[in-house]
């Protein structure tokens, strides 16, 4: 028996059902803009990081529209693309293929071999997930010892017009809620990440007009808020809207997106002294490759 307590739940108030129908066609479709920026703008942060890695994994590589900037600033790395979740793909490759292949096919989480790369880049897909910890367990199984995990995803601070516009008309929530930062720090301590940064910047972006900003949220995703308007929504609504986020600005309708960007490593595994101690294999493994410490 183990003395540690049970794990809170780590879930989020969300349409399961929505939300993979949302997964799905972000997958499908080209990635937006804004993650491709955002990308660039985590890119930036890699040149605190001296370790160089062998094996890059781009989490969700498609909606993360990364490619290009991690081609560009580890050149001589081989990318390992994981597909999304609910993203059909092929099947895996051989795991006597891995050290072979400089860019492999994509493969699902699930098929993702234990300690496959040093650098785990996962960009602007962390807020679809109804359990972030549960997906940050997964990044850290993936993760070699003593490789870093690159993240961005939206904060709470996201689309705060957006909720005080339908708050003022009585409407539900736009949006499902956003993890703040700090919690998403404790979360990473809790799935054994090591030293974990949190920062966040916020962006203004403006639009010509009402029609240009929804078409451009729904290019980002979609409401998955359980509590969300029942049904279709009519054009008359939507008319509604666009005058309302027309008249919220005196120039151009605007939002604000938080981003919240983060870095930790997977320390090498260490035992606890107890009555009984349970491990994982791989962690047992990793602890068996490590030198002893002084």
């Amino acid at each position: 028996m183990t003395d540690a307590a049970p794990p809170r739940s780590t879930l989020r108030p969300v349409d399961a059902v929505a939300l993979r129908r949302v997964q799905q066609r972000l997958q499908r479709a080209e990635a937006p803009w804004l993650h491709v920026e955002v990308a660039r703008r985590m890119a930036e942060r890699l040149a605190v990081i001296r370790l160089q890695p062998r094996t890059v994994i781009d989490w969700w590589h498609r909606a993360g529209g990364s490619a290009e900037v991690l081609r560009a600033t580890y050149p001589r790395a081989r990318r390992l693309p994981v597909a999304g979740e609910g993203q059909a793909s092929g099947p895996a490759p051989k795991w006597w293929d891995l050290p072979r292949r400089r860019d492999l096919a994509e493969l699902p989480p699930a098929e993702l071999p234990p300690a496959s790369g040093e650098l785990l880049w996962a960009n602007m897909m962390l807020h679809w997930c109804a359990d972030p910890q549960a997906e940050m367990l997964r990044w850290h199984r993936a993760l070699a010892v003593d490789g870093f995990l690159m993240f961005s995803t939206l904060g709470p601070g996201t689309l705060q017009g957006l909720r005080a516009l339908y708050a003022e008309r009585g409407w539900p929530e736009p949006h499902a809620p956003f993890v703040d930062m700090h919690d998403l720090g404790d979360m990473l301590v809790a799935a054994g990440f090591a030293d974990p940064v949190m920062d966040q910047e916020t962006l203004t972006l403006n639009w010509q007009d009402a029609s240009a900003l929804l078409g451009e949220l729904r290019g980002l995703g979609g409401n998955v808020a359980p509590a969300r308007h029942a049904g279709l929504r009519t054009p008359r609504w939507r008319d509604v809207l666009c005058l309302a986020l027309q008249q919220s600005s005196p120039a151009r309708p605007a939002l604000q997106f938080e981003l919240v960007y983060g870095h930790a490593f997977r320390p090498r595994p260490r035992a606890r002294v107890a009555a009984e101690t349970r491990l994982d294999l791989d962690d047992m493994r990793s602890i068996l490759r490590s030198p002893r410490d002084p």
